[in-house]
């Protein structure tokens, strides 16, 4: 009864909009239950890569049957819809450092007991596009999985970006391929780790198999994805 009164008080004095249609909406999220229910859910999804499958199919898709991928699973709660598309734009390139909070409890509101790994390592960017944009958006992310659960370790030492890579937003997949090949180097220290990379949203697997790769010829002995979310055709 106090919790809900004390939540009541809050929500007056500091109302709460949604970071969608603006709308006010009460509890602790900028969230609309409209706007929620307009996020799809990646709920029937290829346990290696997250690829969206089939009702009709079910495990691994075709592609990882034909040639697996570097890294052990993939874990990507959302598929990029619209509207959460509008999101990660917006806390990417837009500076909303703010809708980290947002974007880590949608996460665990899908992934409610997350692996056990090691060390979370959010995906570097490198220096001069760190400088650029004032931060790291997967380095954001994990520090708020952290915050969340403490029994995760951040590990942002153990993987750096080697060199600079154009923007792959407008890459086919095999252009995305070629585009980070040696992009990544991964220091010392992996050696039998299980690890967790943190990233936005999982594309065509590129950036998943180049740091995967990098992590793994350091020893590591598993390495997963966690992404927010996972395109509707990944490799288009």
């Amino acid at each position: 009864m106090v919790n809900r009164i004390t939540g009541q008080l809050l929500d007056g004095l500091f109302p709460s909009y949604c970071s969608l249609c603006k709308w006010h909406c009460p509890g602790p999220l900028p969230l609309c239950q409209d706007c929620r229910n307009e996020l799809p859910a990646n709920e029937h999804a290829c346990r290696l890569c997250a690829s969206p499958l089939p009702t009709a199919v079910s495990g691994v898709c075709g592609t990882c049957l034909q040639s697996p991928p570097t890294f052990d699973r993939a874990i990507a709660p959302w598929l990029y819809g619209e509207y959460l598309a509008c999101l990660v734009h917006r806390w990417k390139f837009s500076g909303a450092r703010h809708l980290t909070t947002l974007l880590a409890d949608l996460w665990l509101q899908q992934v409610a007991d997350p692996p056990a790994v090691d060390a979370v390592i959010p995906v570097p960017l490198h220096w001069l596009r760190h400088w650029r944009r004032g931060y790291n958006q997967a380095e954001l992310l994990a520090l708020a999985l952290q915050r969340r659960l403490p029994q995760l370790q951040l590990a942002t030492g153990l993987l750096q970006r080697s060199r600079r890579t154009a923007a792959q937003s407008t890459m086919a997949a095999e252009a995305r391929r070629r585009n980070l090949t040696g992009a990544f180097t991964a220091a010392g220290g992996c050696a039998n780790l299980r690890l967790a990379v943190v990233d936005d949203v999982l594309t065509t697997g590129a950036t998943a198999e180049a740091v995967a790769s990098a992590l793994k010829a350091s020893g590591a002995r598993h390495v997963e994805i966690w992404c927010l979310a996972r395109t509707p055709s990944p490799g288009d």
